[in-house]
């Protein structure tokens, strides 16, 4: 019998935990509930930073959870519970943040990036390509051609001597 009453007492009392955790709120109508469902989803907690207010268990986003009931049942509209909270924490507290000077930063700083970093790819094999071309067809002139002329000769002079040389070899 005692240990039916201790199971029955632990029981009770992780049940009595575990409905502790979840937030009960009532409203006065269905759209005020919608309208609180929707803050709660479009509304990120600054703590956890990747979740919303009603994804987080964290001390914060309880907070912000009861200060959205408490405005929603005051009747205050969706874009005024919002604003508050910008007000409060900034516009990361949205999951939805409008274009601003300091968001746009964020949206078009990658895009300038991969737009810079194409352009100095584009640049710089032009510049390579004009380099080569230059290279190649710069003007022969009269020097290159005497020079060129002469050592063909010269290599031409050693291999006919080495030829000789091998055939005075080859008879003796």
């Amino acid at each position: 019998m005692k240990k039916i009453a201790i199971l029955i007492i632990s029981c009770l009392f992780f049940t009595v935990t575990a409905y502790a955790a979840i937030d009960v709120h009532t409203f006065d109508s269905v759209e005020q509930e919608e309208q609180f469902q929707s803050l709660s989803n479009k509304l990120r907690c600054p703590k956890c930073q990747n979740n919303t207010i009603a994804d987080s268990n964290a001390g914060l986003a309880q907070d912000l959870r009861q200060k959205v009931y408490e405005m929603t049942k005051e009747g205050k509209s969706e874009q005024q519970i919002i604003d508050y909270m910008v007000a409060r924490y900034g516009n990361f507290v949205t999951y939805d943040p409008p274009m601003t000077l300091a968001t746009s930063i964020l949206w078009f700083g990658p895009l300038s990036v991969l737009v810079i970093g194409v352009g100095f790819i584009i640049v710089r094999s032009r510049n390579n390509a004009k380099k080569i071309k230059e290279s190649t067809s710069e003007e022969w002139d009269q020097d290159q051609e005497a020079r060129l002329k002469s050592l063909l000769s010269d290599s031409d002079e050693s291999v006919t001597t080495q030829q000789n040389s091998d055939t005075k070899q080859v008879k003796k």
